[in-house]
């Protein structure tokens, strides 16, 4: 019960504190985009060149987080919007502890992009929008997940029986359709780079 919870949190280390510690600054840069865009590669491919860097990164990735925390969700909407609010919550703890946190989640709509937003803080959260056309992500079709989709087996699936909006502002956009792997991870890199300190 509420009454009973006694928040600790003026008595641990301050964010400044461990920012200090690490020498870099926590961020949350979230990975936006339909299933098959190209989300998690690039975030790998981040990942990787930040430790080259000494950057402490921690990746959070959809079917990672429904295989444990979010095991017990479904993909309808309340479901959606639950799975989106607890990794929001998962990953300002990353970001207040200094750490860059790169999420990986279709997260479909403006709305709950928002929730998240405001649950990270607006000064952390840098979406990136994975842009890949949907006949290219039908196309690879990693998963089996479109052709599923197409015949009915799969219910609600963003990008053919539910809707993906686009962001309206994002931080950048990458196409990896358009753009070779390489590419896209540098451009990722120099947006976390640029907003860390003498890095």
């Amino acid at each position: 019960m509420a009454e009973n919870i006694f928040p600790i949190y003026d008595r641990m280390l301050s964010r400044e504190e461990r920012e200090r510690q690490l020498g870099q600054r926590g961020m949350m840069v979230w990975f936006t985009g339909l299933s098959g865009s190209g989300k998690s590669t690039v975030a790998l491919g981040v990942e990787r060149e930040l430790a080259a860097r000494g950057i402490l990164c921690r990746i959070l990735d959809g079917d990672n987080i429904r295989a444990g925390i979010n095991s017990n969700l479904g993909f309808s909407e309340e479901d959606r919007r639950e799975n989106i609010r607890r990794i929001a919550e998962v990953g300002k703890l990353f970001v207040d502890t200094g750490i860059v946190t790169l999420a990986c989640f279709v997260s479909p709509t403006e709305e709950i992009r928002r929730m998240a937003r405001g649950i990270i803080g607006k000064e952390d959260f840098f979406e990136v929008f994975v842009s890949t056309p949907l006949e290219e992500c039908e196309r690879r079709d990693v998963k089996g997940l479109y052709a599923r989709a197409r015949r009915g087996e799969v219910k609600n699936f963003t990008g053919i029986s539910a809707p993906f909006e686009a962001p309206a502002n994002p931080s950048i956009c990458i196409d990896t359709s358009q753009l070779e792997l390489e590419e896209s991870v540098k451009r990722v890199v120099k947006l976390i780079q640029d907003n860390q300190p003498n890095k």
